[in-house]
C-alpha cells in the first residue's frame, strides 16, 4: 500500500509529527533534496531506515535538527563547528564528536517543514529519499514512486529547491575536512574558517 501523500503546511506537519511520534517514517522536503526521516526515541528507527533504503550498515545518518541545542548533550561544540555553523540553516552537515564517542553528523535545514518537524519531536535521523544507488528524490512524486509502499506518509513541499545533497564536513578541534562536496561549495566553508585560522582540507587528500 501507496503511503498517504499530503500537502506541506500547518496541517500537513501536524500529520507527520503525528506519524513520527507513532514511530512511524514520513518522507518530507528539504532545502536539498527530499529525505526520509524516524523520530529519535522511536526503537529500531534507524535499522528501520537502512532497510528501507536498502542501505549498508556501515553508512551514517544525519540528524536534521532545529538548532544545535537540541543535541547540546550528545556533541562537542568544537571550534570549526563554531564557525561554520554561521551558515545554518543550509546545506551543511557538521560531523561532531559525540560525548558518547565516535561522532555525530548534525544539519540545520533551510526549510520550515524539516525544522518544525524537528521542534515537535525532537531530532530527526534522516537520510535521503531514494534506494542506495540510486538518483536523489526531488519531489513527493519521486519519493512515492521509489519508496512509497515503504513509508507510513510524505510531506508534499513541491520540487526541492537545492536538487545537491548538502556538504558534509568533520569538524573536530581546530581543524575542518570534507568528506563530501555538495550544496556548499570549499570557497565558502574556507571564508568561513578563515576569522579563527582554521585549516579546511578535502576528505580526499
Amino acid at each position: 500500500m501507496t503511503a498517504r501523500v499530503v500537502p506541506d503546511g500547518p496541517a500537513g506537519r501536524d500529520e507527520a509529527a503525528a506519524v513520527l511520534a507513532a514511530g512511524g517514517v514520513v518522507g518530507l522536503p528539504t532545502d536539498t533534496v527530499y529525505g526520509i526521516a524516524v523520530a529519535l526515541a522511536t526503537p529500531g528507527g534507524v535499522e528501520r531506515l537502512f532497510e528501507i533504503k536498502r542501505r549498508p550498515p556501515d553508512k551514517g545518518i544525519v540528524l536534521l535538527i532545529d538548532d544545535l541545542a537540541q543535541v547540546a548533550e550528545r556533541v562537542t561544540r568544537t571550534a570549526a563547528a563554531e564557525a561554520l555553523r554561521g551558515l545554518w540553516p543550509g546545506g551543511l552537515t557538521l560531523v561532531l564528536p559525540a560525548v558518547a564517542g565516535g561522532t555525530i553528523a548534525v544539519r540545520v535545514p533551510d526549510h520550515a517543514a524539516p525544522r518544525a518537524l524537528a521542534r515537535a519531536v525532537g531530532p530527526l535521523p534522516t537520510t535521503s529519499a531514494n534506494l542506495s544507488g540510486s538518483p536523489d528524490a526531488r519531489s513527493a512524486g519521486e519519493v512515492a514512486a521509489a519508496l512509497g509502499d515503504r513509508l507510513d506518509l510524505i510531506l508534499d513541499g513541491g520540487p526541492s529547491p537545492g536538487g545537491v545533497p548538502s556538504t558534509v564536513v568533520e569538524c573536530s578541534g581546530g581543524t575542518a575536512r570534507i568528506l563530501r562536496a555538495g550544496a556548499i561549495p570549499p570557497e565558502t566553508l574556507d571564508e568561513q574558517l578563515r576569522a579563527g585560522a582554521i585549516p579546511l582540507s578535502d576528505g580526499g587528500s
